[in-house]
This record gives structure tokens, sequence and C-alpha cells, in this order.
């Protein structure tokens, strides 16, 4: 059982994350008034990169053509290791400063690639997504403290079940943690207000800037990584913060209780940010450090309360 478990769980990011990204364009066209395209138009949309042609730079080097495969192969890792439907699934990989930082390692070889091609417009966007993964590392490590905690381990895999018992009464510092994660996955995941995933404007664009020298295959992999970045996000939001419906054993029944407990709940996140694009303005680049320190504050008097 353990084996097959395994396998779905490896399988199951990469798997369901363009459907997510389906589900956020589809509602946000439906908010808008128009008829918008279909949840599986980004599964079409993979398909078709995969089948293109590239246009490599001649000034690129290996970084720029390795680049996507290490983004995408560090999504599959660390989707691996996430409590997305039992917290029974354990491995080293688990530990809270292993997942963040090989979160980070994409991002940091995602900078490099928009760099290494020469263009300006890949340059100032790798700049600016250096700028805010930089001030943004803190509060995400700190906002999952805050469980750790709690629940007396840094194991991402087993902190939703030891969060269950008596977590009643924390409710305010995870309430207050679980804000600022939300925060977090905005600015992790390249969402309004701290970027707009569907512009290509050279003031604005901060994530996409540095996929526009991708092409074919490479660009696939580099929009397949960003759909499963935010599907881990979002399992991290719901099953550390509230692990409702997630199980803790092998039992089928609850397996299945559990995956179907966590696409509810992902569900319920992407509905949330498709009304939130569809309501707020992209913010000044200088106006969002402000809003992740607000990030920041709330960790500390959470895991203050919990001290």
């Amino acid at each position: 059982m353990s084996y097959l478990l395994w396998i779905i769980q490896i399988m199951f990011v990469p798997l369901v994350a363009p459907l997510g990204v389906g589900l956020i364009n589809s509602l946000k066209a439906r908010i808008q008034k128009r008829r918008g395209a279909s949840l599986l138009q980004p599964y079409r949309n993979l398909w078709k990169l995969f089948y293109k042609d590239e246009v490599i730079s001649r000034d690129a080097s290996f970084i720029f053509r390795f680049a996507p495969f290490i983004a995408m192969g560090v999504t599959i890792i660390v989707g691996a290791c996430l409590p997305i439907f039992t917290s029974t699934l354990s491995t080293p990989m688990s530990d809270l400063l292993a997942v963040v930082y090989t979160l980070a390692l994409g991002t940091f070889f995602m900078a490099l690639a928009g760099m290494d091609s020469g263009s300006a417009f890949g340059g100032s966007g790798s700049s600016r997504e250096m700028t805010i993964s930089a001030i943004v590392e803190a509060s995400f490590i700190s906002s999952i403290l805050t469980v750790a905690f709690l629940s007396g381990t840094t194991n991402i895999a087993v902190m939703s079940a030891g969060l269950s018992p008596g977590s009643g009464n924390f409710l305010i510092p995870i309430v207050l943690a679980f804000a600022a994660f939300c925060i977090v996955l905005l600015a992790e995941t390249s969402r309004y207000p701290f970027d707009n995933p569907d512009t290509h404007l050279e003031l604005t664009m901060i994530h996409e800037s540095m996929l526009l020298e991708f092409s074919g295959k490479r660009l696939a992999l580099m929009e397949w990584a960003a759909a499963n970045r935010l599907l881990i996000f979002s399992i991290l939001a719901v099953n550390l913060f509230f692990p409702i419906g997630i199980a803790h054993d092998q039992a089928v029944l609850s397996v299945l209780l559990g995956i179907s407990s966590t696409l509810l709940k992902v569900a319920i996140v992407y509905i949330v940010l498709a009304v939130l694009e569809s309501t707020i303005a992209k913010y000044r680049f200088f106006r969002l450090p402000d809003l992740l320190l607000v990030a920041f504050v709330l960790n500390v008097v959470a895991i203050g309360l919990v001290l």
C-alpha cells in the first residue's frame, strides 16, 4: 500500500496543477462577464508547447538550457514530500528548511536563466524576483515555524498530524500565521498584488519577464513548474494550518477522504485567488516590501502567542 501511495503522491502535483490554473482563468473570465477558455486549456497549451521548436540565444549558457528541468524537478521533489492526503508519508526532504530552500533553489535558477540570455527584460525581472524572494523567505519560514512549535516537529509531513489534538487552544496564532502565509503564497507564486500573471508589460511583469526568452519544450516546463508551485503553496496553506480530513493512516477510505478533502480545500483557495485577482490592482513595486512586512509582523505575534 505504501508504494501505491508514493506513486499517487509523486504524480498528484504535476497532474492536478494545470487544472488549477484552468479553474482560476475560467473563474476570472466569468467574473469579468466573458466566456473564457475550458478548464483543460492549460493541458492543451502544454501539449502544444512540447511539440514546438525552440529558439535559444547564442549568448545563453548551460544554465539557460538546464534551468527549466531544475525548476520542474524541484516542484516534483517538494510535491512528493508534502502532506497532500496523508501524514504517514515522511522523508528526510520533508523537513521545514529542506522544503523552503529547495523551493528557493528553483527560484534561484529561474533568476539566473532570466539573466543568462542577456535580455534586458530578463535581467530586470530577475532583479525584481530576487528582491521579493530575499524579503519573503523570513515570513515563509516563520509562518510554518508557528505550526512547528505547536506540533513539536519540523517535519512538514507530520505537522498536520501533530497539530490536530488540542489545537483549538491556539486558534488565534494559527489564524495569524495562516494570514501571513497567504501573503507569502501570493508573493512566491507571482499573483496579485505582487505580479500580474497575464501581463507582458515591461513596467509591471516580474515572473513573466524571466520567461520571455524561453520557447517550445523549455517554456512548457517553466509554465508547468509555475502551476506546480501554486498548487504546492496552496496545499501547504490548507493542510498545515487547517488539516481537516487529512488521513492519519493508510486505510483506503481514509486516503480517499484525504484526497477529496485536499481537492475541495485547494479549490476554495483557487476560487479566492480568482476573486482577488478580479477585484484588486497590482501594487507598485516599491510598496510590496510594506505588505511583506505585515506578514512578518503577523508571524512574530503568532510565535509570541505560542511561546
